[in-house]
């Protein structure tokens, strides 16, 4: 993760997202790729956060339930 700038360019303001792909074969679970994002850089709370905000937003399911998702992870983010 060290030689990649996927930080660099979520804070250009690119929609970068944290995925897995078939995890079971390859590894790399979410949270197992979320620790290595942050393990490996220094990020604020609101930046690990603008991961997911990103991915609800570039994803394929329908507007309320993008609505319905960025509200649950705003107000997580507001009590944590």
């Amino acid at each position: 993760m060290a030689d990649h700038n996927i930080v660099e360019l979520l804070r250009q303001g690119f929609c970068v997202t944290i995925n897995s792909d078939d995890p079971t074969y390859f590894g790399g679970y979410m949270t197992d790729n979320f620790n290595a994002v942050a393990d490996v850089y220094p990020t604020e709370k609101a930046e690990i956060a603008q991961f997911t905000i990103n991915a609800i937003k570039a994803s394929f399911i329908s507007e309320q339930e993008k609505q319905r998702l960025l509200t649950l992870t705003l107000n997580y983010l507001e009590q944590y």
